[in-house]
Parts: structure tokens; sequence; C-alpha cells
């Protein structure tokens, strides 16, 4: 059962960042809406080394394996992911987990390009792609223009403990638990009327001060 509007905290502030932010915050969701189907490769490639490392070192050990010529060439991946100036934890296992992703490239391409909706597009994903968890596919999913999934990393999670929404961070998200928290977080942004999309990213500034994808 959702808490009672009553029961949130906070709401006035967060209306006031929001009002804030609101620009910005949608311009970035337009960002996202407007990423060619030639770059849902390297989102999702971003969203796979996200886990555990930085969002910032991500995106270098992106561009990194964009610039050495990945997918398309046979190249060190673990190699370019174990640099210092954009260190990628698990490097190793992540390097297996993308060239895994390379030899299914073309089947996740069709499947994001044929209508399936959001939801059933992530459980699809966490199914299919090695080491892309729930949090990862919503994640993945939103960067490329889908609305109203929950990305729950620390941070948004830390944020719906303040206002209320759920009783305090889980120390695992399990598929079940993962969803009933959605839902929770879906039942807030409903109530303030701000969308969870909107949330994330104010949440995410608001914490690092910073709106990246």
């Amino acid at each position: 059962m959702h808490r009672k509007p009553k029961s949130y905290t906070g709401i006035h502030n967060l209306r006031m960042q929001y009002a804030q932010h609101r620009e910005a915050i949608r311009q970035r969701l337009n960002d996202f809406a407007s990423v060619k189907p030639n770059e849902y490769f390297y989102e999702l490639v971003y969203c796979l080394l996200t886990p555990q490392s930085s969002a910032v070192n991500a995106g270098k050990a992106v561009e990194a394996l964009r610039a050495g010529g990945f997918p398309e060439k046979d190249i060190d991946v673990a190699a370019i992911l174990f640099r210092k100036q954009h260190y990628i934890r698990f490097h190793n296992t992540k390097a297996r987990r993308l060239k895994e992703l390379h030899s299914m490239r073309e089947e996740v391409l069709v499947t994001l390009s044929n209508g399936m909706p959001a939801v059933e597009l992530r459980k699809w994903l966490t199914k299919k792609v090695k080491g892309l968890g729930w949090k990862e596919a919503s994640h993945f999913l939103r960067n490329i223009g889908h609305r109203n999934l929950a990305i729950l990393d620390r941070h948004i999670l830390k944020n719906l403990t303040k206002h209320h929404v759920i009783r305090s961070v889980p120390a695992t998200l399990t598929a079940k638990r993962y969803l009933d928290i959605e839902r929770k977080f879906k039942a807030f942004a409903d109530t303030i009327n701000i969308s969870m999309d909107e949330l994330d990213l104010l949440f995410w500034s608001n914490e690092t001060g910073q709106m990246l994808k």
C-alpha cells in the first residue's frame, strides 16, 4: 500500500528546487529523446560500465573505446578500461561482457526498434544482456528517450528515504523489491506532480551538482 500524501516530507522545498532547475531538466530529457539509433550500442556500453564506477569515468571509457574502434576493431578492451585516467572496476569482467554484447549487437538493436513498451524492453534486457540489472536497464532506456522507469541508484534511494517515500535504503534490490519501490516512487511523483524522470535528474543535481546522463 502506498503511503498517504501527508506522510511525505520536504515537498515544498523540492518543488522550489524543481522550479529553479525545471528548464535544464526538461532540456536534458529532450537530449535523451534525440539520441540516434546508431548511438544505442554505446549508450548500452556506458550503462554496463557505470556499476561500481563513476559515471564520469564510464563516459570517458566509452569515448576511449570509440576512439580505439570498438566494436568493429579487435582491441584490448580490458586494457582500455584499466587505464588510470578513467579506471573501471572489475575491468576484466566488464570487458568480457562488452564482447558478449558485441556478439548480440544486432539482436539488441532490432529489439529496441520493434515498438516493444519500455517495461517489456527492460525485462528483456535484464534477461538477455549479462551484467545489466534492473537499474542499469532502466538507466539505458532513459538515456535513449524512454520515460517513467525508475533508476534506483543510491542517490535516488537516499532521497526517497529523505522524503519518506520508503522507510530505508535496502541492502539489496531483488526484482520484486525494485518494482515495489518503483511503484512508490511513481505514486510520490504523481502526488507532487513532477514526473519520475524529472525527479531523478533533480535528485542527481542536488546530490552531485551535475546533471549527467
